[in-house]
């Protein structure tokens, strides 16, 4: 993709999360740096856009992706992946490490970043927490920090023992890195397929029960007092896991957490209006309407720090199967922006300047990574929105390889425009 070494960016509203301070403001972008910022900007360049009703922000980062290569490439890409990224407004994306071979070694952590080097979205690994995702023995965290891995998790194959995740915090500590554990305990409900509760009874399929995901949080956060640990809880589901999370935050444990789209706007009951379509089936599953409220208000007080997609790309003829064979999972990319401004910044849960800190910052505090402002002398790493056009998804803006959503024909209030990130600026097609 070529670059765009000189832009200028007119008429936009310049909105700083941290403060949530705006400024309506030209922007003139040189060889991949902000070098001016005033009122009004001339420009004899043919690099001119038109920023016109739209806010400009920090680049926005999903913290939880799954990007599938290396190993699973007919699902997705790292280049599929970032397309769909940028569709979405985001500049960054951290990327799980179920891939095959997983993410366990240095010389895995190298191939991602390398992969991703040209492209305008940069890619930061999540290695694994023990060797093969297996939960028997940790991984070589020195050696895999050093590689350039962001955080460590098993995700989608929780860490079970508790004296692996013992040391897991002990050693991610010593290299300043997040362990991400997917939250379940797998004996509780090792085969379930929905969540547990009126919903899975009435249809008989089984069910993963909210004690599997309570458990777990509760252990994890003893063990991250116990060991001064950052723990960081993968997409958060349960009421009660919100309120141990907030009332951890209160005694001084090391705990953040993210939440999905589609755990503030989906329910389980969508299992039953969908007639068992397998694209509202999770891991973790969708819960019930008391759940997606207190999910809500978790963000809303900031228990919940940011929020992810847990992008999950899977080909069609592995979701073409009946619901309890179909793997778990959804992309969600594309629509995370439109469900945000539908669900949370329309109805009042967040502000605009709330929601785009939960993109910006606080995945970048998370995982150590630098904070991106907009200030001249800066490297350019923004997106282009609005928070009020009203438009329907449909299957011609999926830029992922794979097409599982059950987001198509939704209304979204809402989109990214275009991002700028590596001297690259990309515009969405209308």
């Amino acid at each position: 993709m070529c670059k765009t070494p000189t832009l200028v960016i007119r008429y936009g509203t310049i909105l700083d999360p941290e403060s949530g301070a705006e400024r309506r403001a030209d922007l003139l972008i040189r060889n991949g740096k902000i070098h001016r910022i005033a009122d009004s900007i001339p420009s004899n360049s043919k690099h001119v856009y038109d920023a016109s009703n739209l806010m400009i922000s920090p680049g926005w980062m999903d913290m939880h992706v799954h990007l599938r290569e290396p190993g699973y490439e007919y699902k997705e890409t790292i280049e599929t992946g970032c397309r769909a990224a940028a569709f979405g407004g985001f500049t960054a994306v951290a990327c799980m490490p179920n891939t095959n071979p997983p993410i366990h070694t240095s010389d895995v952590v190298e191939f991602v970043i390398e992969r991703a080097r040209d492209f305008p979205v940069e890619v930061y690994p999540i290695a694994c927490v023990s060797k093969g995702r297996e939960g028997r023995q940790l991984a070589e965290m020195g050696q895999l920090a050093d590689a350039g891995a962001v955080a460590f998790s098993d995700d989608g194959a929780p860490v079970q023992s508790s004296g692996l995740m013992r040391r897991a915090l002990e050693y991610a500590s010593m290299v300043e890195r997040p362990v991400i554990n997917h939250m379940e305990d797998l004996t509780l409900g090792p085969k379930g397929h929905m969540h547990e509760g009126a919903v899975s009874a009435r249809l008989g399929v089984p069910p993963v029960p909210a004690l599997s995901e309570e458990v777990m949080v509760a252990r994890d956060l003893l063990i991250a007092e116990y060991t001064g640990g950052h723990l960081h809880v993968a997409h958060i589901t349960m009421a009660k896991s919100v309120d141990m999370i907030r009332q951890a935050k209160a005694r001084g444990i090391n705990v953040t957490a993210e939440t999905c789209p589609h755990h503030f706007v989906l329910t389980d009951e969508a299992v039953e209006t969908t007639a068992f379509s397998t694209n509202v089936k999770m891991h973790p599953p969708l819960r019930t309407r008391a759940d997606v409220a207190a999910i809500k208000e978790g963000l809303k007080d900031g228990t919940i720090d940011a929020i992810c997609t847990d992008h999950a790309p899977h080909a069609a003829h592995e979701k073409e199967v009946e619901f309890v064979a179909a793997p778990d999972g959804i992309i969600g990319l594309e629509t995370a922006w439109g469900l945000i401004g539908k669900h949370l910044i329309a109805s009042g849960v967040l502000t605009v300047a709330e929601a785009v800190r939960c993109l910006t910052v606080a995945p970048r505090r998370i995982l150590g990574l630098p904070a991106k402002s907009i200030q001249e002398g800066e490297e350019a790493n923004l997106t282009v929105f609005d928070v009020s056009s009203h438009w329907t998804f449909g299957s011609q803006h999926i830029r992922s390889k794979s097409r599982n959503t059950p987001f198509v024909g939704a209304e979204m209030v809402g989109r990214a425009h275009a991002i700028y990130n590596r001297g690259r600026f990309v515009k969405n097609a209308p």
